[in-house]
């Protein structure tokens, strides 16, 4: 099966919480008060309680499902392994935050037997400021 290299999938819109950040937060060990209070946040020239930067897993999963789990991407998910992810951040995302992620696969090679997908993100909040661009690498093992 030929993936479509080039193919973009639909945007996810995803609401930030502050809820979720604290959670988050706590989850992943970060104290920091901007990302549990208001008032430091604020303080800290943030609108809002801020998410950490790793958050951006969170809003960006309901737009790599999609393009992960593609019949025509033709990922066998029994061999998928995690390859790797890299990013680079733009606007802090906040509490109250809408977030839209777009995701285009773009290659697909072959090395060893093995294949290796590269997907890119794209997220941008409500005001059309990209937030994250993150490119995801998942390896097909051998069988």
């Amino acid at each position: 099966m030929n993936a479509p290299v080039g193919k973009t999938y639909p945007p996810f819109e995803y609401e930030v919480g502050r809820e979720k950040i604290r959670e988050y937060a706590n989850a992943v060990g970060e104290g920091n008060p901007v990302h549990h209070d208001p008032e430091a946040a604020r303080s800290a020239g943030f609108r809002n309680v801020v998410a950490p930067p790793m958050f951006c897993v969170v809003y960006s999963a309901g737009a790599m499902g999609p393009a992960i789990l593609d019949p025509e991407t033709g990922i066998n998910l029994m061999m998928m392994v995690h390859g790797g992810q890299e990013f680079e951040w733009f606007e802090p995302v906040v509490a109250g935050d809408t977030i839209t992620t777009e995701v285009t696969l773009k290659d697909v090679s072959e090395k060893n037997g093995m294949k290796f997908y590269v997907f890119e993100s794209q997220s941008r909040n409500q005001d059309g400021q990209p937030t994250v661009r993150a490119t995801w690498t998942n390896i097909e093992r051998s069988a």
